[in-house]
């Protein structure tokens, strides 16, 4: 038997940049710019119910706009929604749900079923939608930015990233068999 051929692989040598390179050369700045780059133009509208991020307006009882996403984990932990709610909150709590939230849930099937059930719950307040379509999302982000009034309660990842831009608005979702709450300046922590 022979000795094998040792080879060199490729990517393993390591590469010089030349003296030609782009990045090496130094782009000149232009002197004609100006420093208007660091002056903000137009600051957002803010509520006047916001005072140092602080939501004045959110006062007990707390009404909690639900999402499918949140539901379908309650099921899965097997939480009750209400008295969890208020376990986690320590105050009276109305559960909100959207016609697109119902909808969604229908769409869904058989698989959540026993999550429309809880949502067709008579102790859960139904909210009317007045927009064109049946995306949860959009709904929820959309009366949220009219009514500083509510806390979203979900466990989506990308309604969370967007309900985080909007300031004063606190996120309620199922963690480790209970419900969490982020954002809101009083809750204790547990």
């Amino acid at each position: 038997m022979g000795v094998k051929k040792k080879v060199r692989k490729f990517a393993q040598v390591k590469r010089a940049i030349t003296l030609r390179d782009n990045r090496l050369k130094s782009q000149p700045e232009t002197k004609d710019k100006k420093k208007d780059d660091d002056v903000v133009r137009e600051i957002p509208q803010v509520s006047s119910s916001l005072f140092f991020q602080y939501n004045t307006s959110l006062t007990p009882p707390y009404s909690v706009l639900v999402d499918t996403n949140f539901l379908s984990h309650s099921v899965q932990h097997k939480l009750e929604v209400i008295p969890t709610m208020m376990d986690c909150l320590y105050a009276k709590c109305i559960p909100i749900i959207t016609d697109c939230v119902l909808a969604e849930l229908e769409k869904l099937g058989q698989k959540y079923r026993l999550a429309l059930r809880i949502a067709k719950d008579p102790r859960f307040e139904r909210v009317k939608c007045d927009h064109k379509g049946t995306y949860a999302d959009d709904c929820i982000v959309d009366r949220v930015i009219k009514h500083r009034i509510y806390i979203v309660a979900t466990n989506d990842r990308d309604l969370k990233r967007r309900v985080r831009k909007i300031p004063g608005v606190p996120i309620m979702n199922v963690a480790r068999g209970k419900y969490t709450i982020e954002r809101l300046p009083d809750a204790p922590e547990k």
